[in-house]
């Protein structure tokens, strides 16, 4: 009898995502397409035959991170010649060839438009045992529709192995970005903005559905500007989209993120009030207080024109939480236009805020056109005062929950950095409420992916502590 053929063992792969929630969406198609070519995920980059790193441009912080590891990884590849190494994402589309001549054991970088062919680019690098490299093309390299074209959006099978949770995935509705706000690269790195169909969305999510998800977040660099423009003239808005993914059965919860001020639109926010699935959350970041800042910035709008869109969306939906971003010590920023910034903050009671210390980033039109004139001592003092101001904010605002009883979904056991905020009790359990508040309990572990009423008896600035309500689990849902 003929020897029967042996499969091959599964190939390993030790992924790495830097940045943000696109990123990590970009990661899990990525995985499912090489799972579909014999790998399987591995935590132990030792045991791995590829290395992948998605990468961030955003902040320098991010790229030498991503370098720093490279140079540690280049023993490992000596010791194992048949390893594959992959750099992937926007910091590809920005250094290319650059990221060759600094580690010359990279097998492959790959630009966040040309992610699909990694599969096949990993196969040719190794075959040809020459380094891969595929992006696309500059903004400035021809017209909107060639780049567009070159920026190329693929369909994967979504990878529950990636995702944090097995109860919420991302979903993403456009690619690329149109603000050109001066001190951002992303617009240059994953070019110009695309809306996806709706049909496709909905089937997606329906997708996500049946593999057990109850929480969806739509994202985009600027969610809110979706649109997207059938054959016969028909636009489907982001509010028209919310109420097509609202009826899916299954689905529970429905956030989108990042938002812009100038399109945050009535319809918008009618769809947030109206729409019982939709979270009352939105994230929507001002950047500064100053309009000579914003000015410089790029951003379209002034500071009165961000709170009155603040207002309406208030009084268009009561009980929403609303958290923003902000950027000190950008080029120009006197004590006075900071101090503009302060006030904004502290008027807006923002649920929270991540505040960030302006760098120089290559390739931005801020670096071109404007001196980074700000001390770093000024920048990190700056920086503190907006975190303490908003630490007290939200403190504020998180203790008039105190003896109320929430609605959370429960997304799984507590991670040590909220432990440590003072709760002590056995088997705690976290969660979010509708408005994006986290909340720790104690609990059976089997609450998660259900929702529970949970009783509110303490709070910090950046959690809530309590313990389920009486009879009031509710789920599976």
């Amino acid at each position: 009898m003929a020897d029967q053929p042996t499969s091959q063992p599964p190939k390993k792969l030790y992924i790495e995502t830097v940045g943000c929630q696109m990123n990590v969406l970009d990661s899990e198609l990525v995985v499912a397409r090489l799972r579909d070519d014999g790998y399987e995920l591995t935590d132990d980059i030792d045991q791995a035959d590829a290395i992948l790193y998605n990468t961030c441009s955003v902040r320098q912080h991010a790229e030498d991170k991503i370098y720093s590891a490279l140079g540690r990884i280049k023993h490992l590849k000596k010791k194992k010649p048949g390893l594959s190494v992959g750099v992937l994402g926007c910091m590809a589309q920005k250094d290319q060839t650059q990221i060759l001549r600094r580690a010359p054991h990279v097998d492959v970088v790959v630009g966040p438009g040309q992610l699909g062919r990694v599969p096949e680019l990993l196969l040719k690098a190794k075959a040809e045992s020459t380094p891969q490299l595929a992006v696309s093309l500059a903004r400035t390299a021809g017209s909107r529709d060639h780049v567009t074209s070159s920026f190329d959006s693929y369909d994967a099978d979504r990878e529950p192995a990636v995702r944090p949770s097995p109860f919420q995935a991302y979903l993403r509705v456009m690619m690329g970005c149109d603000k050109f706000c001066t001190y951002c690269i992303v617009p240059s790195v994953r070019g110009p903005e695309q809306s996806r169909p709706p049909d496709s969305i909905v089937a997606e999510a329906r997708l996500l559905a049946m593999q057990g998800v109850k929480e969806i977040t739509l994202i985009g660099q600027t969610v809110n500007s979706y649109k997207h423009r059938e054959p016969d003239g028909r636009t489907t808005r982001l509010s028209d989209l919310l109420a097509r993914l609202h009826d899916i059965e299954g689905v529970v919860r429905i956030k989108f993120i990042t938002n812009f001020p100038n399109d945050m639109t009535d319809d918008l926010l009618q769809a947030v009030r109206d729409l019982p699935k939709v979270s009352r959350y939105i994230h929507v970041p001002a950047q500064s207080g100053c309009d000579m800042i914003l000015k410089r910035m790029k951003r379209m709008y002034t500071a009165a024109f961000y709170e009155d869109m603040l207002a309406r969306l208030r009084e268009t939906i009561p009980g929403s939480s609303v958290s923003s971003d902000f950027i000190v010590g950008f080029c120009g920023e006197t004590e006075e236009s900071f101090d503009k910034t302060v006030g904004l903050l502290e008027r807006s009671r923002f649920k929270n805020s991540f505040i960030f210390k302006y760098s120089p980033r290559a390739g931005t039109k801020a670096d071109g056109l404007f001196a980074d004139d700000v001390a770093e001592e000024v920048k990190r003092r700056r920086n503190q005062v907006l975190l303490e101001l908003q630490t007290r904010i939200s403190l504020e605002d998180n203790r008039g929950f105190l003896g109320r009883d929430l609605e959370i979904l429960v997304e799984g056991p507590s991670r040590s950095t909220t432990r440590k905020e003072g709760w002590d009790g056995p088997d705690q359990m976290t969660g979010r409420t509708h408005c994006d508040r986290i909340v720790v309990f104690s609990g059976p572990q089997s609450l998660t992916g259900l929702t529970a009423r949970v009783k509110i008896e303490n709070a910090s600035a950046v959690t809530l502590f309590g313990r389920v309500a009486d009879a009031q689990v509710t789920g599976p849902v």
